[in-house]
């Protein structure tokens, strides 16, 4: 897999389109939320992206998988938050559905990459 730059993948592009939708989310959580959720959910979000850049700028297949698998893990921990945030009274009410949309298409593209990656291994 020869690549330029991390930026022609389109699951790091997918996830920059996941971080926006986190950070226009949390900002209508209330001010009680700014160190609780919307951090963790921010953290995790930005944790995406930033793992697959970290990865391929590695050089290796091995460690790109590695940081592609810490990816995954960081859209898991996102999912669990949306799944709490949606039972929380002050914040359940919110429209999830296009994050959630966005999310499991991140999932999916670092699954499918995932699977190319393990291949050439």
């Amino acid at each position: 897999m020869q690549l330029n730059s991390y930026k022609d993948l389109k699951v790091w592009q997918k996830g920059l389109d996941l971080v926006i939708g986190v950070y226009a989310l949390t900002e209508k959580f209330p001010q009680s939320e700014i160190y609780g959720l919307t951090s963790q959910m921010r953290r995790a979000s930005v944790a995406i992206p930033s793992n697959i850049a970290e990865g391929q700028k590695r050089g290796h297949y091995k460690e790109f998988l590695q940081f592609l698998f810490i990816a995954y893990g960081s859209g898991a921990e996102l999912k669990t938050q949306i799944e709490i945030c949606k039972k929380l009274p002050k914040i359940k009410n919110l429209d999830y559905n296009n994050l959630e949309l966005v999310l499991a298409e991140v999932m999916k593209m670092l699954n499918g990459l995932i699977t190319i990656l393990k291949k050439r291994l």
